[in-house]
């Protein structure tokens, strides 16, 4: 099959080494644009397009992947297959109608849960015991085609969206090839329709996204914290500054929270954390980082800073 990828993120990247070692030929990648990046602002191209120019695989980087220019060159390629693995643009009518079978989308969920751009985080937020990878046949409504291919797996209890995200892109690289494979052969090829009365969505992620409200139950708050890193992360205040919460635990065995505040600090104990009260219960904060500081454990930060019990964070 000769196939053009569309792809930009580290989601996508095993998917086309997979592709790329495959005995299926890869025309082409179309990428996002160079991006300015890190503190210095310096411009770095996606790892797709540094992974094809080492191959010698050409690349393309429209900023409008559906406009004439780039719907002309993609036609030149003569493509059976266009694959669409985090990409970052909607493919319009006029760029679906190019290949010769038509274009596929792999999904970091289980469709038509989680539809949009943060699967993984909205699943380990929602406390999700499972997750998957999908492959559908793109139409012209965001991630909902028809269902080609679904593959699940669990969720683990310390899985975060670092974690989870791993897994399923190594586990859609392997779904990807099987798939291909099929729609090549025409054997057992089968499309489901999906029950859009089942649809959830997984919107953009925003940074006001990681604010933590002490007042929700410790389970939610430490759902919170793995499913929001790396980016925006969970965070709290303390003394006017941005306190980032990377790591948490639910105790088996709860502290006494009678009359303290949602928020406050409980207990500082040695190897277990910073305990803090949460909803009806607490929560265990195990690594912390304070605005342009590092990453420090719990019993690292509270040496330094001195910070005592009842003291309340997020004032």
């Amino acid at each position: 099959m000769k196939i053009v990828f569309f792809g930009t993120s580290e989601f996508a990247m095993p998917s086309l080494h997979a592709l790329i070692g495959s005995r299926h030929k890869v025309l082409a990648v179309i990428t996002q644009t160079d991006k300015k990046k890190g503190r210095n602002l310096f411009v770095s191209p996606p790892p797709t397009k540094v992974l094809a120019l080492t191959k010698e695989i050409p690349v393309f980087q429209p900023k409008d992947v559906s406009c004439e220019e780039s719907v002309n060159y993609l036609r030149e390629l003569d493509a059976d297959l266009f694959v669409v693995i985090s990409f970052g643009q909607i493919l319009k009518k006029n760029v679906l109608a190019v290949p010769k079978f038509y274009s596929i989308n792999l999904h970091g969920s289980l469709l038509p849960k989680y539809r949009g751009a943060a699967p993984t985080n909205w699943a380990v937020i929602s406390g999700e015991k499972s997750s998957g990878v999908t492959i559908i046949r793109i139409n012209e409504k965001m991630d909902e085609g028809d269902i080609i291919t679904k593959r699940e797996i669990p969720i683990e209890d310390q899985d975060t969206n670092i974690t989870l995200n791993e897994k399923l892109a190594g586990l859609g690289a392997k779904v990807l090839i099987e798939t291909i494979d099929a729609i090549e052969s025409g054997k057992g090829l089968k499309f489901e329709n999906q029950d859009g009365a089942a649809a959830t969505y997984a919107p953009k992620l925003k940074k006001e996204d990681g604010l933590i409200d002490w007042k929700e139950p410790p389970e939610k708050i430490h759902n919170k914290v793995r499913g929001l890193i790396p980016w925006p992360g969970a965070y709290t205040y303390y003394e006017g500054k941005i306190l980032k919460v990377l790591q948490t635990e639910v105790p088996d065995n709860a502290v006494a929270v009678k009359d303290a505040e949602h928020g406050e600090v409980l207990e500082i104990a040695k190897g277990r954390g910073v305990i803090v009260r949460a909803g009806s219960g607490c929560i265990a904060v195990k690594y912390l980082q304070l605005e342009g500081k590092k990453v420090l454990d719990s019993d690292s930060f509270f040496r330094g800073h001195r910070i005592p019990v009842r003291y309340v964070l997020g004032k």
